[in-house]
């Protein structure tokens, strides 16, 4: 069953071959239509039934402190909040994007709904690149969602894209991860986390050096077996079957290293720490095991596949210090 519900994307198909493609330059309330986001997140009182419902109705009570969210088009629920909870509405998050892609010069690429809405995402361009050596290019993206179910905190996040295999990895930058998050106990201001991210926005020069310094930097096959095993070996409960998977896991990264993964021989990635970076996130983004294309999306962006690339980030840095 896929999870992304509706998605509407500008150029070429994405991941999961789903979606309403759009022609470029498109205004927001086109992208809330066809994105399947023009629809309004609502809430009541949380109420329940007591007494034995086979003879008699019983009595209704209120479940004070909590309410339920439901989608205003199709009244299905979607979650039960503290009373505290503050929404953020789907058209905020294309909202967002308006005065970036009508000033900014960024341009939306995706945006949709996983979880019957209960997660919301917009995927915009930056309108940075970088082409390191082999024509190998890496485009500058900002990605914006929010979640209903308590799962995710409103996060804005500079991603970068790796063109030849569509390879997605956090921008991370020293102490500020290049990543924003609102708790849903806060009101969430758009203008506040623009300004946030300003600081995050200059920071892909910083980024790009360190992009380029991994693809000059050569790794024999030890130091590339040890980096592998310290990225993909995980706390676990120390089971064999956990490190029977782990070395499944790093006999692929390794096939993908050595030559079948996507730009894998591209100068820029042959025999270097950049191939190595790019082995595990086309794994985690493409190979991982999931329970479907969506289940691995929604891991490699905000989960356990975020962790592992952000570990591999982590570790590759220490290949250039």
């Amino acid at each position: 069953m896929h999870l992304v519900n509706t998605m509407a994307y500008v150029g070429q198909q994405p991941w999961h071959g789903l979606g309403n493609q759009l022609s470029p330059k498109q205004p927001i309330e086109v992208w809330a239509k066809q994105a399947g986001m023009d629809w309004a997140i609502e809430s009541a009182d949380v109420r329940f039934v007591s007494g034995n419902a086979g003879t008699n109705l019983g009595s209704i009570h209120a479940f004070p402190e909590q309410k339920v969210l439901y989608r205003s088009d199709t009244k299905s629920p979607l979650s039960v909040v503290s009373s505290r909870y503050q929404v953020v509405q789907p058209k905020q998050i294309l909202e967002f994007y308006r005065d970036l892609t009508e000033v900014g010069g960024f341009e939306l690429e995706t945006a949709g709904v996983l979880k019957d809405g209960k997660k919301l995402w917009a995927l915009a361009r930056t309108g940075q690149s970088v082409s390191l050596k082999g024509k190998d290019t890496v485009n500058g993206y900002l990605l914006l969602a929010t979640a209903c179910d308590g799962s995710l905190a409103t996060t804005a996040q500079f991603t970068s894209v790796r063109v030849v295999c569509n390879n997605t990895l956090q921008i991370a930058l020293g102490e500020s991860a290049g990543a924003v998050k609102v708790p849903h106990r806060s009101q969430f201001d758009a203008q506040a986390v623009k300004r946030q991210l300003g600081i995050a926005i200059s920071s892909w020069d910083g980024f790009m050096a360190r992009m380029k310094a991994l693809a000059d930097c050569k790794v024999n096959d030890a130091a590339a077996e040890t980096f592998l095993r310290r990225v993909l070996t995980y706390q676990a409960g120390g089971t064999s079957s956990e490190t029977a998977t782990n070395e499944r896991a790093i006999k692929a990264t390794h096939a993908l290293y050595a030559g079948q993964g996507m730009g894998s021989t591209l100068a820029s990635a042959s025999g270097t720490a950049w191939g190595l970076v790019n082995s595990i996130t086309e794994f985690i983004d493409h190979q991982r095991r999931a329970r479907s294309e969506d289940h691995r999306r929604d891991a490699a962006w905000f989960g356990a596949g975020a962790t592992i690339k952000q570990r591999a980030w982590e570790e590759a840095m220490k290949l250039i210090a």
